[in-house]
């Protein structure tokens, strides 16, 4: 699962790439959980990296599909 994090005042969002197995309310609640406490969202990609983001420069999130979900080619589905 992709997502994506909006910074406050900045032009650039932090894209990171998640494990497809991942919760999406489990992670759903950390980021909320990090905008009401005011702490920094600490997610884990795909090869074990781990993003700090200072919950009071998020603008917004935004999750994406699975990687599995995505098509890409010409072949049929």
């Amino acid at each position: 699962m992709e997502i994506r994090i909006g910074i406050v005042q900045s032009m650039k969002e932090i894209d990171v790439e998640l494990a497809d197995d991942v919760d999406r309310d489990a992670l759903s609640a950390d980021v909320e959980a990090a905008l009401s406490n005011d702490r920094v969202l600490w997610l884990t990609d795909r090869k074990g990296r781990r993003v700090g983001v200072p919950a009071a420069r998020i603008a917004y999130v935004e999750f994406g599909t699975p990687a599995r979900e995505r098509v890409v080619g010409f072949g049929t589905v």
